[in-house]
């Protein structure tokens, strides 16, 4: 790995702090370095905030040593007016003679302009720098944006017998195939993700709330689909821990195909990701339609015998890890 791969490395395990904070914006980190040593850093504050270029030049005490340093950054600093100034006019500004981008904003806004306002300054830019690796971490800002749909992550336990609901249960509340451990992760998801969706049957069954109570970080916008509008005021979807989406008939065609029109309606909203919990119908039309990126499956270490079947997918396996009793698989869509 050279040096400057070195750098833009750095800048990605930096950026992953803004995970869960910075939506719709991309989660950029930024390194800058002068005579070889790094002197600042920074990532992207929460939505409306500074991004990560302006916090990294914040930071740096001396600002004469900017005119001969070298800024590295995930992803092509910006060149318009949104919730902050432009990115590039502040390098512009102090003078920053090299900067260093993992990959170009596919943003229609940015789209290699802040590229080409940087160079128009006299700034030296190089491009494509472990690309791939940045595109894959800013996998939610370009999916949105290239594909005007959020970035989707399917998540499900199943028993060891392969169902994810037993065929009766005595009580309107979760049955936990999974341990402690594998819950509280689920959690941390939540609070990576900009929204949750599951389907009216989760709602009546379980009753769940879908926030991040075992992990500390926000919750995310919950999304039900409620066809006719029957579910409970009471239900706890419907309390005031986070903002709640329901997909009716009021906004989609449940005669035309469901899950594109519901990406279409968070593209509007401006969602860049969602984790869809399920149950099995739910899953299933989003795999049908073929309208997903990621699916982490845990298989816990209990058996029912008999429920609700788990969903049929097919996709790349990327990573199986054991948490403790269970087992978690990664795919992604090919």
């Amino acid at each position: 790995m050279n040096q400057h791969e070195t750098y833009i490395k750095r800048c990605i395990d930096i950026a992953k702090n803004g995970l869960g904070t910075t939506a719709p914006n991309p989660m950029v980190g930024a390194v800058i370095v002068h005579d070889n040593k790094i002197i600042s850093e920074g990532y992207t504050s929460p939505y409306g905030g500074p991004h990560a270029e302006v916090n990294a030049i914040n930071s740096v005490i001396d600002k004469s040593l900017l005119k001969a340093a070298t800024l590295y950054v995930t992803l092509e600093p910006c060149s318009h007016f949104g919730k902050t100034p432009p990115c590039s006019d502040l390098i512009i500004k102090h003078q920053i003679p090299n900067v260093v981008i993992g990959c170009i904003d596919d943003n229609p806004e940015v789209a290699g302009k802040g590229i080409k306002k940087l160079r128009d300054s006299g700034c030296n830019v190089i491009v494509g720098i472990l690309e791939n690796e940045c595109k894959t971490h800013h996998k939610r800002f370009f999916t949105f944006h290239n594909k005007k749909r959020p970035y989707i992550i399917l998540k499900w336990a199943q028993s060891q017998d392969g169902f994810i609901a037993p065929q009766t249960k005595e009580e309107k509340k979760p049955v936990w195939i999974t341990n402690t451990y594998s819950r509280q992760l689920v959690h941390k998801w939540r609070a990576e993700e900009q929204a949750i969706l599951v389907g009216t049957n989760t709602v009546v069954e379980d009753n769940p709330s879908l926030t991040t109570r075992d992990f500390t970080g926000k919750n995310p916008i919950r999304v039900v689909i409620d066809k006719t509008n029957r579910l409970p005021k009471n239900a706890s979807v419907f309390n005031d821990a986070a903002e709640t989406i329901i997909i009716s008939e009021d906004n989609i065609d449940f005669n035309q195909s469901i899950a594109i029109q519901i990406c279409t309606l968070l593209h509007h909203k401006g969602i860049n990701s969602i984790i869809i919990e399920g149950g099995a119908k739910t899953l299933q039309t989003f795999i049908d339609e073929n309208l997903w990126d990621e699916a982490r499956i845990f298989t816990g270490d209990v058996s029912f015998k008999n429920g609700t079947k788990t969903p049929l997918l097919k996709g790349h396996l990327v990573s199986e890890t054991n948490i403790i009793n269970d087992t978690l698989k990664i795919y992604h869509n090919d």
